[in-house]
């Protein structure tokens, strides 16, 4: 699942924040980065963790220590990593949550974004509609607009 990951983040972080100049690009990546890590393991792993997830957030804040605006962009990738453990239900599998807290180890389980069956075709639906109303509502159908936003991640100002 690509389309739910990816417009969950980015509505949830605009309907909180409502910052124009957040980087909604690195957003994208840390939502989808959980799969696209464990995927490549062969199933739920370490991404699917809450303890990666807040380490990640650790390691942007001391790397960027003192340099406020990287810090500021690369924090969108751990809020996705975040967002995505909320929206991929991934606090329902206690010993993969809580993982290595809980010591238990990781039994070998496929994505949740592939074991829902036809579920999943309804969130990809559900997300392909959040950014149909994305695409509208920030007017990413005008060329500058989503030049603007492709090259930098923010939403355009004047909307």
């Amino acid at each position: 699942m690509l389309l739910w990951f990816v417009a969950t983040a980015w509505l949830s972080v605009w309907a909180v924040l409502r910052d124009r100049t957040f980087d909604y690009r690195l957003l994208a990546v840390g939502a989808m980065l959980p799969d696209v890590v464990d995927g490549l393991s062969g199933g739920v792993w370490i991404m699917h963790s809450i303890v990666t997830s807040i380490g990640l957030l650790v390691g942007v804040m001391l790397v960027t220590f003192g340099r406020r605006p990287i810090r500021r962009r690369l924090l969108a990738i751990p809020f996705g990593t975040f967002l995505h453990l909320v929206f991929d239900g991934a606090f329902n599998n206690t010993r993969v949550f809580w993982w290595p807290i809980a010591r238990r180890s990781i039994a070998a389980r496929p994505l949740p974004s592939f074991d829902r069956g036809a579920t999943s075709l309804l969130l990809e639906a559900a997300g392909a509609g959040i950014l149909i109303w994305w695409w509208k509502r920030f007017s990413l159908s005008v060329p500058a607009n989503r030049s603007a936003f492709l090259r930098t991640g923010h939403l355009p100002p004047d909307v």
